[in-house]
């Protein structure tokens, strides 16, 4: 081979290791600059379909793969800070995981309960055990259908069919509308002007509708709708549940931490009648309310990225059973919590899966005839802004200052 074909072949070599190193850098950059949210959506649209919903600078990414997820949502236009978790690492890849494939995405539907005697996470007979815990694929690797869509508003539905520990089998129809809020909307939601706050909200509408022949009974076990939403962390981002009074043997306790573990004093505090929970994705642990304990309100607030969050759901008035997902045959299968968050953080090897934390709200056990239908409602609300307009919202949405939540854990 002549000099000539020699620099041909090494020039080409070093456009390709050139390249290559391009675009390591540009995915090193990417992934610097999450928490973005034109970078999360590109991100997205490269691998999966996705829907916008958009109203001026109000903005949210739906994944119709993933169960008509929404991926997340800014207040601030494509520039603007990015609400939800997105699992980079994994969407990436493109690889299907054993158990879970967690995407990520600021608001998820799955079905309760996970384990027990009625679990829809467990085959009838198997250990409750990690490895025999699976996902159903309905939450999980399965699409919704996309029925209709509008400028601010995406409908979903999937017909599925389940089986719990028990034996016993669901046949359902899930309907799932999304529609981003008007300002108008959202002033009356929290009560409250917006002058000079950004905002970004939802309302989704999560409808399940009994296709079978046979009522679903407590004694074959009844499922729940359960939304789980993953956000992204931060060393100042605390979770706020306010909690109404009453005595422990009635109302049941302020807050459940026993699901991991007893959470220590110094991520966990109750204070008149407020739970503040830390949200740094540097600890595992999780925390439930009693139905009879919540107000159908959770929020969080992140002082480094100068976002409140707010979360509303409809939990009826004096209902008290909610489907219990422990890992065990339980002697009261519907004593399960009405509200949950979970704080990500390092598994004894080392491992993580975010880190990220999530706000979970859960329907009752639903008792459904043969065409019976039930539809669990919640509206998410973020907003950023000067720190004094977020107090005003926070002191009137959830009866404490930022100060209050800044000062918790000092």
């Amino acid at each position: 081979m002549n000099n000539a074909g020699i620099y041909i072949i090494m020039a080409f070599i070093i456009t390709v290791f050139s390249c290559r190193e391009t675009a390591d850098r540009n995915q090193d950059s990417m992934k610097t600059q999450k928490n973005n949210y034109s970078i999360d959506r590109e991100f997205l649209k490269k691998h999966t379909d996705i829907i916008e919903l958009k109203n001026g600078e109000s903005a949210l990414v739906i994944a119709p793969a993933w169960q008509g997820r929404v991926m997340t949502s800014t207040c601030e236009g494509d520039d603007g800070f990015s609400f939800g978790w997105i699992n980079y690492e994994l969407i990436s890849s493109g690889d299907t995981l054993d158990h879970m494939n967690p995407y990520g995405g600021e608001e998820r539907l799955w079905l309760g309960p996970e384990g027990g005697q009625y679990a829809l996470f467990f085959k009838q007979g198997d250990p409750f055990e990690y490895e025999y815990w699976q996902t159903p694929a309905i939450m999980d690797t399965e699409s919704f259908n996309l029925v209709s869509k509008k400028d601010t508003q995406a409908v979903f539905t999937k017909e599925g069919k389940l089986a719990n520990y028990s034996g016993t089998e669901f046949d359902f129809r899930i309907t799932r509308i999304i529609h981003l809020l008007e300002q108008e909307e959202i002033s009356r939601v929290i009560q409250a002007d917006l002058n000079d706050l950004n905002t970004v909200a939802y309302r989704s509408e999560n409808i399940i509708e009994n296709t079978g022949g046979n009522i679903w009974t407590k004694d074959n076990g009844l499922i729940s709708l359960w939304m789980l939403g993953m956000f992204n962390p931060s060393s100042s981002a605390v979770v706020i549940l306010p909690v109404k009074p009453g005595e422990d043997d009635k109302y049941g306790p302020v807050v459940n931490d026993n699901y991991f573990g007893s959470i220590p004093e110094d991520r966990l505090k109750v204070k008149d009648r407020i739970v503040y929970f830390k949200a740094d994705g540097s600890e595992r642990g999780k925390i439930g309310v009693p139905p009879l304990r919540s107000k159908g309100l959770m929020a969080s607030y992140d002082h480094e990225n100068s976002a409140l969050t707010l979360l509303f759901c409809d939990i009826p008035e004096g209902e008290t059973e909610f489907v219990n997902s422990a890992w065990e045959l339980q002697n009261k299968p519907y004593s399960g919590d009405a509200l949950n968050s979970y704080n990500d953080g390092p598994l004894e090897d080392g491992s993580i899966m975010g880190p990220f934390y999530e706000l979970e709200t859960s329907s009752p056990a639903l008792s459904l005839a043969p065409g019976g239908k039930y539809n669990h409602s919640q509206i998410t609300i973020h907003f950023s802004g000067p720190e004094d307009k977020l107090d005003i919202i926070c002191r009137k949405v959830i009866g404490v200052g930022l100060e209050d939540i800044k000062k918790a854990f000092q």
